[in-house]
């Protein structure tokens, strides 16, 4: 088993939370895990990327090769779009298709979304949509894993145990309101691929 990761996003949309879910999950299941550090300004509305490799074998570097991703995942569609040349040609595309205005002359999202679906593997989600009604806005990132999800080789068992363990200081919830956004996520992926 072998997956070469690219996660994207803005500051302050929950980046970190997919990657620490997805490697928890992975070293769970005894696979090596290397993660390069999240590159980019961490602060609210700066553009963040990160490589998360994860394989059944020895990993000799924490970053991916150009035209080598298995996977974007993007809780941003421009973001998802600047790491296009990462992937390969059977790579998926997993994004939110709602922007973060968070420079002024931001591209028509018609035109990124056009993008987007010019690509030959994708699945786009109105994430903040389906967070809402699992309870909150801020659980877009976990439907963003939930829709990626199938893609990763992780049992879905392992993925939901990382949630538990990585949101159990915050009660059960947050837990439970994470869970949902997963698998509401997971859900529509699996009915769109």
């Amino acid at each position: 088993m072998k997956k070469d990761i690219i996660l994207a996003g803005v500051g302050g949309q929950g980046i970190l939370s997919i990657a620490a879910c997805i490697g928890m999950a992975a070293l769970s299941e005894n696979l090596f895990l290397k993660q390069a550090e999240v590159h980019g300004m961490s602060q609210r509305g700066g553009a963040v990327q990160s490589h998360l490799r994860l394989s059944s074998d020895p990993i000799a570097s924490d970053l991916i090769p150009e035209g080598q991703a298995d996977l974007i995942i993007a809780v941003e569609p421009m973001e998802s779009l600047r790491y296009t040349p990462m992937l390969q040609s059977s790579g998926w595309i997993i994004t939110s298709i709602n922007p973060y205005n968070n420079i002024p002359d931001y591209p028509d999202i018609e035109l990124i979304l056009k993008e987007i679906w010019n690509q030959p593997h994708y699945i786009t989600l109105d994430a903040d949509n389906i967070a809402k009604d699992c309870g909150s806005l801020k659980a877009a990132n976990m439907v963003i894993l939930g829709a990626a999800a199938p893609f990763l080789g992780l049992r879905p068992d392992s993925v939901e145990k990382a949630i538990k363990t990585i949101f159990a200081g915050k009660g059960d919830d947050v837990i439970q309101l994470n869970l949902k956004a997963l698998n509401q996520g997971r859900a529509y992926a699996l009915k769109h691929m």
